[in-house]
Parts: structure tokens; C-alpha cells; sequence
């Protein structure tokens, strides 16, 4: 059941939301009885659709002998009580939908232990509604607590204490990402962090470039865990490519918080690829909420002015609309209409990468002393090293690097008169020409 009420705000057609939230009850293997919209001018408090409309339900409940409803809307722990109450039928809000699909598809460790934070937090909130026949006065023996504490006082802090377990855990996972992220500045390889909307084609579009093998269906949150893969560019660079988990609208704030870790990748990427289904009608509105999430975890205007946007699944549309598409994209910056199933578009979506990547960085060239370890050392952490040259005697050494542009202050001035920007030698160049 999508509520839908008349003057929201947000351009998203009642129709496309309740055709998502289908889709998500579908995704964790859900038997649809029945579905509907229910037009709404104002929140009712108690149940949020109101009591004639909760009649209605449970009308409904009883001819299709349904024993979930999920409503796609955030509820209050009273109002999914209340609703529970007078539909006499177990119901399930957006948030708590999307964290059981995030159980489900969790595989690694530390995917598991996101998830769980999340729904801690959420089922924390709702201790209220989830125990009220425990509130009773339990006695002081047991690790449940002391005498005069309530069950729901002891299960709430049980849920505090795991959750701060978990952080701990979590900690230690972003510490162990800082020192992946350390080694690959070692190499060192850019980063590109594909995003998007759950189910745009994020994953099959990593495949086609990688050739990997990364669950790929046309299912929300077929992907959960991040995936990295190395990609040769077609002018030879090497770069890592990161397939993330999808974002989604209305995303809970209690999963990007969960979320932090595995999205510090996108944060610290070097290039950000949105991926938008550019077939489905409601592509714009998914674009935008894609933005929403970007901004929210860090992503600032200056960086998000920089973002390549893949139009994928142009095999979808009719042929003079994907034509027209595909020209769309043409006359636009940092734009790619592809499809990721059939190969079309990938050859100058990575061509668009390479270009975005030379345009964060430049190349120069810096003399050292082949004593300078430390010079050398903090070089290589930092930059490309694309040339290495000593003189016959051994006593110094001709780097040429490629830094990023945010680098080469602090680069400059380290070494002083000793790094200069590259000049390609011009006869080298007329060769390499002809």
C-alpha cells in the first residue's frame, strides 16, 4: 500500500512509488495478495491513513486472508501499533521493508554487522509497541538487571550495549579501509565509485568493464556488499573500479549512519559514476535522490560538479527515442548513454573516465637527491610515478609524476624550485605523431 498524499512535494507519480514498493516487498520473496494507493489530504496521528480508510484494510485483510501489510511510508511505533490493532494484521513500514531486504542480502562480515546496527536502532525506537506485555517489574537476579528495572529498560539497554559493540566493530573496519586505501596510494591506482538508484544497472555495467561476475538481476538491492576490480583504461592507466550498494528514496538515516563505513569508498573516490535507469519514468526523480544521499554523506557542490552520469538501458527504449537520447548526452558534459547489456556506449564512458582523471591531475617532474628516502617515499604515497630516471653517477634522481590537482600545493611546497610542471618534449611529440 503506497499513501499518497495530494500536495506533497516531490515530482515521484503515485503510480511509480507503489510500483517500487512492490518491488521491494517482492525482493525478499513476498506473496502479493493486493495492492493499492490510498489518496491521503492530511496524516491522521493515530493510524496515518485514518479510521475509515483502516477499515478499509482490514476489509481487505480478510477477503485476500493477508497476513502482512506494508505500507510504503516511514510510521511512528504508535501509529504501526494502532494500525496492527485495527487491521488485525502484522504491518511493516517502508524503513523496516528495506532493512529486512538489507538482511537478507548482507554477505560479508561487515555487511551483516551494518545491518544489524540499523535494525537495533530502529527496533530500539519501537521497544513500546514490540514489549508492551513485558512491562512489568522484573526482579534482580540474571543479567537482565537490577530490581526495580522493566523489561523494556533492561531490553533497551541489552540493544544499547550490542550497538556499541558494533560501532567498535565498525571502527575497526574503517580503520582497516584507511590502510587499503593507504596501500592503493602506495601503487597508486584512482579510484571510481559507481552510484546510483537500487536496480539501475550499477552492478551489470561493473561486469561489462571488468568482466567480473557480480550478482546482476532485475531486482532492488540485488546488490549489497562492495566490489572492487582492477580496469585498464584504453590509454593504459589502471584504475579500481567500485561497484556500491544502491541508494533508494526515502533511504532510512539510520542506514547511511550504518552505511558510513562501506560509503567512506564513494567519499574517497577519485571519479563518481551516477548510473541512472534512463527508462523508467521516474529517472529524473531518482537522479534526485541519488544527489540527496551524495550530499548527505559528503559529497560537496565542487565535487558533485564533476560526477560522470551514465544514461543506462538505452536498449530499452523505442529506436528514435534512444537515438535521441544518445544525442542528448552528446551535447552535455560529463555524459554517457549506454547500455550496460549490450556493450553500447561502454568504449566513451571509459574514455569520459580517463578524461576526468586527467583533468583532476598534472603532471610534473621533480629532482632528488638519491639519498632522500623520505622525499621519495612520500612521492610515491601521493602521486603517479610515471618516469624514473638516474643520472650515471647515481647521485640523483628525475621523477616525472602525475599528481592530483589538489596536491600540488602541498607538492610544491615541499620541494621549492626542485619540482616544475612537465613539458612534453615537442620533437617526441611530432614523432609519436606520425
Amino acid at each position: 500500500m503506497h499513501p499518497a498524499l495530494k500536495g506533497a512535494k516531490g515530482a515521484r507519480l503515485p503510480e511509480a512509488r507503489l510500483e517500487e514498493a512492490i518491488g521491494l516487498a517482492q525482493a525478499i520473496d513476498l506473496d502479493i495478495r493486493a495492492s493499492l494507493i490510498v489518496p491521503l489530504l492530511r496524516v491522521t496521528p493515530a493510524t496515518y491513513i485514518g479510521s475509515g480508510k483502516a477499515e478499509e484494510l482490514q476489509r481487505l485483510v480478510e477477503q485476500t486472508r493477508a497476513e502482512l501489510i506494508v505500507v510504503d511510508t516511514a510510521l511512528s511505533p504508535g501509529q504501526q501499533r494502532n494500525l496492527e490493532r485495527a487491521t488485525k494484521a502484522k504491518v511493516l513500514d517502508r524503513t523496516g521493508l528495506i532493512l529486512e531486504i538489507f538482511g537478507r542480502r548482507a554477505r560479508t562480515s561487515e555487511g551483516v554487522l551494518q545491518v544489524e546496527l540499523a535494525h537495533l536502532g530502529w527496533q530500539k525506537s519501537r521497544l513500546v509497541r514490540s514489549w508492551t506485555h513485558l512491562e512489568r517489574q522484573r526482579g534482580g537476579f540474571g543479567f537482565l538487571g537490577g530490581p526495580g528495572e522493566t523489561q523494556i529498560e533492561a531490553d533497551r539497554r541489552l540493544i544499547q550495549e550490542r550497538m556499541a559493540r558494533i560501532e567498535a566493530d565498525l571502527k575497526q573496519v574503517r580503520r582497516t579501509r584507511a590502510l587499503h586505501r593507504k596501500g592503493r596510494d602506495r601503487v597508486p591506482y584512482p579510484v571510481v565509485a559507481l552510484v546510483g538508484y537500487t536496480n539501475a544497472g550499477k552492478s551489470s555495467l561493473f561486469n561489462a568493464l571488468t568482466n567480473a561476475t557480480v550478482m546482476a538481476r532485475d531486482l532492488l538491492f540485488a546488490t549489497l556488499d562492495p566490489t572492487m576490480r582492477q580496469l585498464s583504461l584504453p590509454q593504459g592507466r589502471k584504475v579500481i573500479l567500485s561497484d556500491t550498494v544502491g541508494f533508494i528514496s526515502d533511504l532510512p538515516t539510520t542506514l547511511i549512519a550504518a552505511f558510513q563505513a562501506t560509503l567512506e569508498e564513494v567519499v574517497e573516490a577519485d571519479v563518481i559514476v551516477h548510473v541512472r535507469d534512463i527508462s523508467h519514468r521516474d529517472s529524473t526523480a531518482q537522479g534526485s535522490d541519488v544527489d540527496e544521499v551524495l550530499e548527505e554523506i559528503g559529497i560537496d557542490e565542487k565535487r558533485r560538479g564533476r560526477i560522470i552520469e551514465v544514461w543506462n538501458k538505452i536498449d530499452l527504449l523505442a529506436p528514435d527515442e534512444r537515438q535521441a537520447m544518445i544525442n542528448s548526452a552528446e551535447r552535455r558534459p560529463r555524459t554517457v548513454a549506454v547500455s550496460a547489456l549490450r556493450g553500447e556506449g561502454l568504449d566513451r564512458l571509459l574514455a569520459c573516465i580517463e578524461q576526468e582523471l586527467a583533468a583532476g591531475s598534472n603532471e610534473f617532474e621533480v629532482h632528488l637527491d638519491a639519498a632522500s628516502g623520505d622525499d621519495l617515499a612520500w612521492l610515491y604515497r601521493r602521486a603517479e610515478v610515471l618516469e624514473r630516471t638516474s643520472d650515471p653517477e647515481g647521485g640523483s634522481i628525475r621523477l616525472r609524476v602525475r599528481m592530483p590537482a589538489e596536491r600540488v600545493e602541498q607538492a610544491a611546497a615541499r620541494f621549492g624550485a626542485r619540482w616544475q610542471r612537465h613539458v612534453p618534449d615537442r620533437k617526441g611529440s611530432e614523432q609519436a605523431a606520425e
